[in-house]
């Protein structure tokens, strides 16, 4: 692979650091969801953004059929209409799978103003399929979560490649 100048040679991905890392989104969007916020529409789903992030770091491993059980389980734990986030996590991991080359070769901030239309389809989606189901529209504050994720992309992408990022036995001699 042909790497952009100045861009380090990452280790291969642990898939336990990746579960684990998906499980903890998880985890975080459903304390989210019940803790002091509640359901309000401008919380950022961490969960998407991690789906996002390994669908385009490793999109052997993580695709459109783990996004659809990631889905179906927020589904259930927030009592919504089933298939509403299985649908939307589904859609997204499909984007992102299929965009992943391409996003690759741009640096983190410009990734995050890229991935920002797909974040936003997805909550468009998601609304869409509530409002057909008789939901209320939640406010104007309910575009502000997409946003809020984008501006979140940096931090997950330097949180989430920081294990990736270390040599597995430095040496002061060796570069890498």
């Amino acid at each position: 692979m042909i790497m952009r100048p100045g861009q380090q040679l990452l280790l291969p991905a642990n898939p336990l650091f990746i579960w684990f890392s998906l499980l903890g989104a998880l985890v975080l969007n459903m304390l989210m969801n019940t803790g002091l916020w509640g359901r309000a529409a401008w919380v950022p789903d961490l969960l998407a953004i991690t789906l996002v992030f390994w669908s385009v770091h490793q999109p052997l491993r993580i695709g459109v059929g783990v996004a659809f059980v990631f889905g179906l389980t927020m589904d259930v734990q927030q009592g919504a209409l089933l298939g509403q986030h299985a649908m939307a996590y589904t859609v997204l991991g499909f984007l992102a799978v299929s965009m992943h080359r391409r996003l690759l070769w741009f640096g983190v901030p410009t990734q995050a103003v890229q991935v920002l239309p797909l974040l936003m389809a997805a909550h468009l989606l998601e609304l869409l399929v509530r409002m057909v189901a008789g939901g209320a529209f939640p406010g104007w504050s309910f575009f502000l979560a997409p946003v809020i994720e984008a501006a979140l992309w940096p931090v997950v992408s330097v949180l989430l490649l920081a294990p990736q990022r270390r040599a597995p036995n430095p040496d002061d001699n060796r570069p890498l």
